[in-house]
């Protein structure tokens, strides 16, 4: 239990560093996710951003799973 939460610690940390670049490369402006602008109001459900995120943060665990 130990091992995932430094994992998940050191993910978060990488995400957090990397931020700036994942915006500039479009990560969450996919097709696929929903973006509703009018005036006054903003919704932004990210479906294909969400999935993507998703398959990666999963095989990372079955990375580590098989050390």
């Amino acid at each position: 239990m130990q091992r995932y939460f430094i994992t998940i610690g050191i993910v978060l940390l990488i995400l957090g560093i990397l931020w700036p670049w994942l915006q500039k490369v479009g990560l969450f402006r996919l097709p696929g996710d929903i973006i509703i602008e009018k005036q006054g109001f903003n919704f932004y459900f990210p479906i294909t951003s969400g999935i993507l995120i998703s398959i990666v943060i999963s095989l990372i665990f079955w990375l580590f799973k098989k050390l």
